[in-house]
């Protein structure tokens, strides 16, 4: 923590009453390294023998609000060609919206894809969606939340 605010700060016994500061600090002890899991290594994805066998999709959120216009883009991406499709939805839409927009754009191009990367969205991660990918046979598989 000093090396860091060494470069915007400095006063007298700065380095000792930083040190005396962690020390006392609660969450400063409960993030050192040494109360921490290890973190393993990261893994590469599988690279795909085909294109438009594996995609990876995320929603880009937070667009400038207008009246009667998407407010979130749906980004897939094949994983081999890096070609992406960009869908216009609104936040607000429904888990049965999405699915029907996503066999409109998704399995009219890419018909049965072999497996899907994706965050742990709420929407990525709910029953009747990985029952829709059971039942066409699709592996979900969803990349990891923090890795340092």
């Amino acid at each position: 923590m000093y090396q860091d605010l060494k470069e915007c700060f400095w006063w007298n016994d700065m380095k000792r009453e930083i040190a005396k500061f962690v020390e006392r600090y609660l969450i400063c002890q409960q993030v050192k390294a040494k109360h921490q899991r290890l973190a393993g290594l990261l893994q590469s994805l599988q690279i795909p023998e085909w294109k438009r066998e594996y995609i990876c999709m995320n929603f880009v959120t937070g667009l400038p609000r207008t009246l009667s216009r998407p407010d979130a883009i749906w980004v897939i991406m094949d994983c081999l060609m890096k070609t992406t499709r960009f869908v216009p939805i609104k936040v607000s839409y429904k888990m049965e919206k999405l699915d029907e927009l996503y066999v409109k754009e998704i399995v009219r191009l890419y018909k049965v894809l072999v497996s899907i990367v994706s965050d742990r969205d709420p929407r990525f991660t709910s029953k009747f969606w990985r029952c829709l990918q059971e039942a066409m046979d699709t592996r979900l598989n969803f990349n990891t939340t923090f890795h340092p």
